[in-house]
């Protein structure tokens, strides 16, 4: 049986190939950087102005005091928006100015609205008045101070974000190469698996396509159900890896049917086919009975993982998720690192993923709690956790106190 830190080596080693494709900007929320984006402009993109008030020449200032007052023609006013004033300017001339507008050349600094005093008055302004000097550069924001032409603005491998599309959108990037977004089959396995809401007791509701289904927008992917597999269709299972073979599937998940029971085909109809890769068992808990293989000669991977919805929840996690980022060039997720609010004891060679909940105290430290209920069938442990916490094989006592790793279940730890 293979440690999961070697499970994790064989998976970085073994990943498919998912192509590039070219989107516009506005579209790429959640999909991944392919190449580095570099701004293909100044922003900003002139010289404009950081509030309202009144553009000046500074120097006209330099021999003002509190003695001297010294009146400003006002000779016109410019908008956002608006064309900057082209006429020379004469000495002790000024333009009102709004923000954001671009300021004409000629002036190099402003002075706020709120600072201005009015001749003759207010309503009737023909002059503003100013009787102190006044320093180059105020509230200016200069062209290129954000972003210079040619600089990166968003690195190859990275999860675009809303705050991505705006600087795409602001700096007038149009279409981006990113990832296609992997396609992910699932089937559901066992006679016992239904769909129906009223089921006799020796029934089990479908959940984990469902539930693996709902996290296709926070992990990166597109799912399709591929129907539940019965006790019996073993045949019919394996004509359905054929066909999936020439499609445009990346990545094929069964759930149930691959421990080593009188109807778990799962295995022996994957190794029919030739693979470059294969796995199946990992020292883990919950999750024991999983499964990978790379298809030899074709860009596909086949995940087999366990029936109990738990157990199926923390395999995706832990398994397919670091998969799905390494094909798409993701950075390797950070654990969250967490102090233990109380102890845990587990057998030395496994991995535990442990249900747990993280909260931060008054004094901004970081704890997390392992919950009653570690049992893979219990479900209202997890419904009542924020968190797995993740304690490596190697170990078997984890005091309280001490620093674990943390990942979120139903989205990725932020990489920065």
């Amino acid at each position: 049986m293979k440690s999961y830190s070697q499970a994790l080596k064989i998976l970085k080693e073994n990943k498919i190939e998912i192509n590039d494709e070219n989107i516009n900007s506005s579209k790429s929320l959640n999909r991944v950087s392919s190449i580095d984006i570099y701004t293909n402009s100044d922003y900003p993109s002139a010289n404009n102005a950081s509030f309202d008030g009144y553009a000046i020449k500074s120097k006209d200032t330099n021999k003002l005091d509190n003695k001297i007052y010294q009146k400003f023609k006002i000779i016109g006013s410019i908008a956002a928006g608006d064309k900057p004033i082209k006429k020379k300017i004469k000495k002790f001339e000024t333009v009102e100015i709004m923000t954001g507008a671009l300021i004409p050349k000629s002036f190099d600094t402003i002075i706020p609205i709120e600072q201005i005093n009015f001749y003759p008055n207010k309503k009737k302004a023909r002059c503003i008045l100013l009787n102190k000097k006044v320093p180059k550069f105020k509230h200016i924001r200069f062209k290129g101070s954000d972003y210079k032409k040619g600089d990166l603005l968003i690195s190859k491998g990275t999860i675009l974000q809303s705050s991505h599309i705006l600087a795409l959108k602001t700096l007038g990037v149009l279409n981006i190469k990113v990832k296609k977004i992997p396609k992910i089959l699932f089937f559901s396995t066992g006679n016992e698996i239904t769909n129906q809401q009223i089921i006799p007791d020796w029934k089990v509701r479908n959940s984990n396509s469902h539930y693996i289904h709902s996290l296709k927008e926070n992990f990166l992917f597109d799912f399709k159900d591929g129907g539940i597999l019965r006790d019996k269709d073993k045949l019919k299972f394996e004509k359905k890896i054929k066909k999936i073979l020439n499609s445009n599937i990346d990545i094929i998940i069964t759930s149930g049917a691959v421990s080593a029971g009188k109807f778990d085909f799962i295995p022996n109809v994957i190794k029919k086919f030739k693979h470059s890769s294969y796995f199946k068992g990992v020292a883990i808990r919950p999750g024991k009975p999983v499964l990978f293989a790379k298809i030899k000669g074709k860009q596909k991977a086949i995940f087999g993982l366990p029936g109990n919805p738990i157990s199926s929840a923390a395999c995706f996690r832990f398994f397919i998720y670091p998969y799905l980022q390494n094909l798409l060039g993701i950075k390797e997720e950070k654990p969250i690192k967490a102090t233990l609010k109380n102890s845990f004891n587990k057998k030395k060679l496994f991995t535990r993923f442990i249900k747990s909940k993280i909260n931060t105290t008054k004094n901004g430290n970081v704890e997390v709690k392992i919950l009653k209920g570690q049992e893979s069938y219990r479900i209202q442990s997890f419904v009542n956790s924020n968190i797995w916490t993740l304690l490596p094989a190697g170990k078997s006592k984890f005091k309280k106190g001490e620093i674990v790793d943390c990942f979120f279940p139903h989205q990725p730890n932020k990489t920065f």
